[in-house]
């Protein structure tokens, strides 16, 4: 396969948000204040992306050992909202904010199963790279066609409220 053939769904209408099944919270990923230690996050963010890149956008690994292509990950902005015991379900809700021909900027939202509410976000600028001279390259034809559609299919959608939120200390009344 190389990306560019159609598959089920693929060139469907990209609700926003995307739905990206999730995992479970396991006993190895618990750290010592009893919940998922930050590093499972941020591989769980990874998981999903790979997810959305794969099944959903066709730019994933098979679409990379084929094309000799992949998205790199410029920058990651992870708001940690809510703990994740051992044994908590959780999927992810994916909203492509913006892309170009060789980046894309996501949000991503960790969604608990259990409680219905928000764990985590992540917000992400990834960048297409041609694997052999290691610089930036456009993605193909056919997925600026998908992530322009996308992106026009969550342009009006809520963003939340740690989208573009900066780092730093906040203090109220001066």
């Amino acid at each position: 396969m190389t990306g560019d053939e159609p598959q089920d769904g693929i060139d469907g209408p990209y609700a926003a948000p995307l739905k990206i099944p999730g995992e479970t919270v396991l006993s190895d990923w618990i750290d010592y204040n009893g919940h998922m230690n930050v590093t499972y996050y941020l591989l769980s963010f990874d998981h999903a992306v790979d997810r959305f890149l794969g099944d959903i956008l066709g730019v994933g690994e098979a679409f990379t050992s084929v094309a000799g292509q992949g998205s790199y990950a410029l920058q990651s902005n992870i708001h940690y909202l809510g703990e994740l015991l051992e044994g908590t379900a959780f999927d992810f809700s994916l909203l492509l904010i913006d892309c170009d021909a060789k980046r894309m900027h996501m949000m991503v939202e960790m969604n608990n199963l259990n409680t219905g509410t928000v764990a985590a976000t992540c917000e992400q600028l990834l960048m297409n790279v041609d694997l052999t001279t290691r610089r930036s390259t456009p993605y193909p034809d056919w997925a600026q066609a998908r992530m322009a559609l996308m992106r026009a299919n969550h342009a009006d959608a809520p963003r939340p409220p740690q989208f573009a939120q900066p780092l730093g200390l906040r203090r109220r009344g001066g």
